[in-house]
């Protein structure tokens, strides 16, 4: 493809040049076509529909640290809340302020149920909107350690071959409230029922849907190349799309599922395979039509030399350690079920600018929403997270 796509190209070069020896006129479009593009502007009106168990929290604090670098407005939820009104469906009062702020949030990145029509009445026109999927067969496994407690359907079984092995067993939709997280929970966060049944008519509504809803569709297991994706899609720097990995779990808690197993979540999770197979698809689509797999993977490289830069300027132990090896608790992230969610030690020696850039590449989701919350409300009660203060203002 690349050496068809070079050929090409000196086809046409060459047929230009002899087209300007014979003494033909080139129109003003064709010279226009040859001025090179005019540098793009980066978005700063952005929506991340932030799904569960996708590597969101990761994406969650690239936004925060660009909508601090760019002095943008967050929407963020209201009161005591961390997320905008989730499990239910999103409605604009879910904002903090949006009352007297109105149309005039910048980012919106918080948990949230999706609703189209009540999202835009918070996000200018010109928003762009993208979210992340995940294989369905480890984000389950991964759901079942991380909702073990809060899952009716996962806390009455034993394991999760025990689980899939007979789901109906322990999965009532009665309970559906309870049990969202144990069946095609993409499905659910994008804003449809996840009990709905599999029919094909139904699910390719929903997909077109959804393509028209969102002008991105990232993949959580090429989470580098997503990155390179949405840093062209935005039109943002490399930098802006620097992460450190948040709220993963250490390997001593991964169950090792059956082959019966992952052909089980295929069925069981039929709505969220469908849903992750047509936009895989689409998204190595958009790679090849917009950036190529070289560039791809020479910028692909690059993030992840800027990557390991940082972590050796920011980080005592150059990997993420488990929770009772994290030395500053302000730092400690949120722990669920029977996970347990890594975290960093900073070095000590830190200037205090760079020790500010560490911090916020380090930041759990819930200690950096509390603090932007105080920075962008400051006359309302801080959010409480049960943790020391990382810094008040």
């Amino acid at each position: 493809l690349i050496i068809f796509s070079f050929c090409l190209g000196l086809t046409c070069l060459s047929g230009f040049f002899h087209m300007k020896n014979k003494n033909y006129r080139i129109s003003k479009s064709h010279e226009e076509l040859l001025i090179p593009p005019t540098p793009c502007h980066a978005k700063t009106n952005v929506m991340f529909l932030k799904t569960h168990k996708t590597a969101s929290s990761t994406v969650l604090n690239i936004m925060f640290r660009f909508a601090e670098r760019y002095n943008l407005t967050v929407a963020l939820p209201a009161g005591q809340l961390f997320h905008l009104g989730y499990p239910n469906t999103f409605v604009a009062h879910f904002v903090e302020g949006f009352g007297t702020i109105g149309q005039n949030y910048n980012i919106m990145c918080n948990h949230l149920r999706f609703n189209p029509l009540e999202v835009k009445r918070v996000m200018a026109a010109n928003t762009f909107y993208f979210s992340i999927l995940r294989n369905p067969i480890p984000l389950l496994e991964s759901s079942y350690i991380y909702y073990k407690n809060n899952v009716p359907a996962f806390r009455s079984s034993k394991n999760v071959n025990d689980f899939l092995a007979s789901p109906t067993k322990y999965y009532h939709p009665a309970n559906y409230r309870e049990n969202i997280y144990a069946r095609n929970i993409m499905w659910f966060d994008f804003g449809y029922n996840n009990n709905a049944e599999d029919d094909t008519k139904y699910t390719q509504a929903v997909l077109e849907e959804i393509e028209q809803n969102f002008h991105l569709i990232l993949i959580a297991d090429y989470f580098d190349e997503s990155m390179i994706l949405l840093k062209h899609a935005l039109c943002w720097d490399l930098d802006d799309v620097i992460y450190f990995k948040l709220n993963s779990r250490s390997q001593d808690t991964v169950q090792r599922l059956s082959p019966e197993s992952e052909e089980q979540i295929k069925a069981w999770c039929s709505l969220d395979w469908k849903l992750y197979l047509h936009f895989n698809q689409s998204f190595w689509r958009r790679i090849e039509e917009t950036i190529g797999l070289e560039v791809l993977q020479k910028e692909v490289d690059h993030l992840r030399a800027r990557q390991k830069e940082l972590m050796e300027t920011c980080l005592s132990e150059q990997e993420a350690v488990r929770k009772d090896h994290i030395r500053n608790r302000a730092l400690l992230p949120f722990q669920s079920g029977a996970a347990n969610i890594l975290g960093y030690n900073l070095k000590q020696d830190l200037d205090n600018r760079t020790l500010r850039t560490c911090q916020k590449m380090v930041m759990p989701e819930l200690q950096y929403t509390s603090y932007l919350y105080a920075v962008q409300h400051p006359h309302k009660k801080r959010k409480e997270v049960g943790l020391p203060l990382l810094w008040t203002s």
